[in-house]
C-alpha cells in the first residue's frame, strides 16, 4: 500500500513538472521558430538577437502562467501531505 502511494505520487510529480513548463518551453519554442523565419527571410543571422528573443518570450510565458503554476503546485502540495498523514497512521 505505501509503495504503491509511494509510486503514485512520483508519478503525479513527474507529470506535474511537465505539465509545468510546458508553457514556458512552449513560449520560447514559438518565439525561436519566429526568429528563424525571420533570420531565414531577411539572410540576417546574428547570434545574440535570438537568445534575447528566447529569454524574453520565456519570461512572458512564465509570468502569464505564474498563477496557474502556484495554484497546481499548491493543490500538490496539499494533497501529498495528505497522503503522507494518512499513509503514517495505522
Amino acid at each position: 500500500m505505501e509503495s504503491d502511494a509511494l509510486l503514485a505520487v512520483a508519478r503525479d510529480g513527474l507529470m506535474l513538472l511537465v505539465w509545468l513548463a510546458a508553457p514556458t518551453i512552449g513560449a520560447a519554442a514559438a518565439a525561436g521558430l519566429a526568429i528563424a523565419i525571420v533570420q531565414a527571410a531577411t539572410q540576417v543571422h546574428e547570434q545574440t538577437v535570438p537568445f534575447a528573443v528566447k529569454a524574453a518570450a520565456a519570461l512572458a510565458g512564465l509570468i502569464a502562467a505564474g498563477p496557474w503554476i502556484g495554484a497546481r503546485l499548491v493543490a500538490f502540495t496539499a494533497s501529498t501531505l495528505e497522503l503522507a498523514r494518512t499513509v503514517g497512521t495505522p
